[in-house]
């Protein structure tokens, strides 16, 4: 019966750990996508024709690795999901202009 137990454990432990895993994973992957957003809009001229947005987007882009670094995923991926929303607020803009 003690067996059992401490082998419930260990696969509930193994699963968090695999679980808690795949969120860094995550993160790390929206992090790539938000940058290469923030490069694109500054390559279609978003410093000068959407600035708020260039300027919104790369502050939330720094903030959510900040956050990531720290260690704290749930803030880090609010920040990285607003960076990605105003550079694409801005290359649509943008590529209007």
């Amino acid at each position: 019966m003690e067996k059992r137990i401490w082998g419930c454990l260990a696969v509930f432990i193994l699963f968090s750990f695999l679980l808690s895993g795949c969120g860094i994973l995550y993160t790390t992957k929206e992090i790539k996508n938000a940058e290469n957003l923030v490069s694109e809009l500054k390559a279609a001229g978003g410093e000068t024709k959407t600035p708020y947005e260039y300027c919104s987007a790369q502050k939330f882009l720094e903030a959510g690795k900040t956050e990531y670094n720290e260690g704290h995923m749930g803030p880090s991926k609010g920040f990285i999901e607003r960076s990605k929303a105003a550079a694409q607020a801005g290359l649509n803009e943008a590529r209007k202009k």
